[in-house]
C-alpha cells in the first residue's frame, strides 16, 4: 500500500524505514526541504539514524501534497508541541479514507488534550484515526530488532489496516480498543523515566530505580482508568512494557534528561547536550495540569513538575518522595 510519513525525526524515519521494508511504498516528509533533498540523496537520516540505510520503496521530500498524495495510510510521527502547526496542511492534502496513525506521544499543555483528541479537531470529520504505543526505541525499530507495539483504535477495519502498513519481519503489531489507555500510557511513561533518570544519576541505585517504576505504573493507572482506559491495557506494552524500556534503556532520552539532571546540571545544560526532543519535559506539566483536573494523586509526576518547572532541588525532591506517609500499596 502507499504509506506516508509526516515527520522525519529519529521515530518517524524508524516507521518510515520499517513501513518500507515491509513491502509497502512510503513518501516521507521533512518541513526543511533543504533536509530532504540531503537524505533522499545520501539514502539515510545522518542526523538522527546514522547508519540505517533507507529501503528502495522510501522516498524522503519537503512538498507535503506530494507526500500525502495517494496515501492509504498516514503515519504521524512530529513532536507533541508541533502538532496543531501542521494539521491545517494534512488537512488540505490528506486522502479521504486515509487511516491516520498517531505516532506522537503526549499531552497538550493548558489544553490538556491527547495527541488523538487534536487529531480528532484537526483533521475532517470521520477521518480514521488509530494510536501507535509500545515499548519501541527508534534506533533498535530501523535496524529491524525484535519489537512488540500496540495499534489503538476503534474501528477493527481501519486497525487492521494501520497495523498491516507496520506489521513484519521482527516488528509484530498487536491491536485494541484502548485508545485513551495507550495515548495516556504512552505519554506518562516518559515523566516516569526522567524520575527514573534522576535517581540513576544520583547514584541510589536499582532497588530506588524499580521502586520507581512500580509505583510510577500505579499513578499512570490511576490517572487512566479515571479517564475510561480498561486498566488492564496498563499491564501491557502501551504500559508496562514502554515503561519498562523507556526507564531502563540506555536509548531512553528522557532517562538521559533525568540522569544529566541527577548529575547536577542544569535543564538547559541536558537538553544542550541532548539535540533532541524530550517529549517527558512539555508531559510533565500537562501531566500534572491533568491529575490536579482529575483528583488523582500523582506524586512523582508532581515531583517531576516541580523540579522542572518550579526549579526544586534534586535532593528535595528525592527526599520528599522517600519522605511521604505510609500506606496502602493498592490505595
Amino acid at each position: 500500500m502507499n504509506v506516508a510519513v509526516v515527520g522525519a525525526g529519529s521515530w518517524g524515519t524508524a516507521l518510515a524505514i520499517q513501513s518500507a521494508r515491509s513491502g509497502h511504498r512510503v513518501r516521507m516528509w521533512d518541513h526543511l526541504p533543504d533536509r530532504a533533498a540531503v537524505m533522499q540523496a545520501a539514502r539515510e537520516n545522518a542526523r538522527y539514524l546514522p547508519g540505517c540505510t533507507f529501503p528502495e520503496s522510501l522516498a524522503v521530500s519537503g512538498d507535503l501534497a506530494w507526500v500525502l498524495a495517494e496515501a492509504v495510510v498516514v503515519v504521524e510521527a512530529v513532536p507533541s508541541v508541533g502538532l496543531r502547526e501542521v494539521l491545517p496542511a494534512i488537512r488540505q492534502h490528506i486522502e479521504p479514507g486515509a487511516v491516520v496513525v498517531c505516532a506522537t506521544k503526549g499531552i497538550e499543555v493548558d489544553s490538556l488534550l491527547t495527541m488523538d483528541e487534536i487529531l480528532v479537531e484537526g483533521l475532517p470529520p470521520g477521518q480514521p484515526l488509530a494510536t501507535l504505543g509500545g515499548p519501541s526505541f527508534a534506533k533498535e525499530v530501523a535496524m529491524g530488532m525484535p519489537t512488540a507495539v500496540v495499534i489503538a483504535c476503534r474501528d477493527s477495519a481501519a486497525a487492521h489496516t494501520a497495523a498491516e502498513a507496520l506489521h513484519g519481519g521482527f516488528f509484530r503489531v498487536y491491536d485494541t480498543d484502548d485508545v485513551i489507555g495507550v495515548e495516556l500510557g504512552a505519554a506518562l511513561k516518559n515523566v516516569i523515566a526522567v524520575a527514573c533518570g534522576v535517581s540513576d544519576g544520583a547514584g541510589l541505585g536499582t532497588n530506588a530505580r524499580a521502586a520507581l517504576i512500580t509505583r510510577g505504573l500505579s499513578e499512570i493507572s490511576r490517572l487512566a482508568a479515571r479517564r475510561g482506559a480498561n486498566p488492564l491495557t496498563l499491564m501491557g506494552l502501551a504500559g508496562l512494557g514502554d515503561l519498562v524500556l523507556t526507564c531502563t534503556g540506555d536509548l531512553s532520552r528522557n532517562r538521559r534528561v533525568g540522569l544529566g539532571l541527577g548529575r547536577g546540571k542544569s535543564l538547559d545544560e541536558v537538553l544542550a547536550e541532548l539535540g533532541q526532543v524530550a517529549e517527558g519535559v512539555v508531559t510533565a506539566r500537562s501531566a500534572w495540569q491533568l491529575a490536579q483536573r482529575e483528583g488523582v494523586e500523582m506524586p512523582i509526576t508532581e515531583q517531576v513538575y516541580r523540579m522542572l518547572y518550579e526549579g526544586k532541588p534534586v535532593f528535595d525532591v528525592l527526599r520528599d518522595l522517600a519522605g511521604r506517609g505510609r500506606r496502602s500499596e493498592r490505595g
